[in-house]
């Protein structure tokens, strides 16, 4: 994969003025980070959602998928091409964020309800190495990731996944379907770190562990 030069944004009916000036603004994917952070996590009390930047920009919420399929309509407006990083875990519960590289090296912008799953900077030489920063944060009572697949957007025709009102289960349908690389790994080491989950939350209930290693790498 190699990132495109500057490109224009999206064609009419394009961005509003004030979505215009919020890209304006987010001209990095460290200042994307920042305003996916800033957002409430959308927990979808109302029913399921797959919204656009359009509508995140509006309603100020966003779940991971959500957030990715935003960073990757702000960064595609900055010349980046809008590729979606989807983490494939054994409990379907997966983890979808956007994938850039920078100077030869993997980062990622995401949003997450744990704090180990937002964005890592670009120091990855593999997508392999990047999504292994993600292995031992993904554990929970469930996780496990087993796999990734990359799915650049562009790909998908007839669909207005950066500005429509409606939601996109398009790019849902899009990323389970499309082929993933499975990702191997230790039974003792999932088990290890699935213990100290489950003792962290035992004693702390409302909490999120923020216990990992390697932090230096998250955006």
């Amino acid at each position: 994969m190699g990132v495109r030069g500057p490109s224009a944004l999206p064609p009419p009916p394009g961005f509003a003025p004030a979505e215009r000036r919020l890209v304006r603004l987010l001209s990095t994917p460290a200042r994307v980070q920042r305003w996916l952070r800033g957002l409430p996590y959308n927990y979808e009390e109302r029913g399921e959602t797959l919204r656009t930047f359009r509508v995140v920009a509006r309603l100020r919420t966003a779940h991971c998928l959500e957030a990715a399929l935003s960073a990757a309509t702000i960064m595609e407006a900055h010349g980046r091409p809008p590729w979606l990083l989807d983490l494939e875990s054994i409990d379907d519960l997966d983890h979808v964020v956007f994938l850039y590289r920078e100077g030869g090296r993997w980062g990622t912008v995401a949003k997450s309800r744990d704090p180990g799953l937002f964005g890592r900077r670009p120091v990855f030489r593999s997508l392999r190495d990047l999504v292994w920063s993600y292995f031992d944060p993904y554990i929970d009572l469930t996780g496990r990731i087993n796999g990734y697949g990359v799915l650049d957007l562009r790909a998908l025709r007839g669909t207005d996944w950066r500005l429509s009102d409606r939601n996109v289960w398009t790019v849902q349908r899009a990323l389970i379907a499309m082929p993933h690389r499975r990702l191997s790994s230790s039974d003792a080491r999932y088990d290890r770190w699935h213990r100290r989950y489950v003792e962290y939350r035992r004693q702390f209930p409302d909490r999120k562990p923020v216990y990992y290693t390697r932090k230096e790498r998250w955006l």
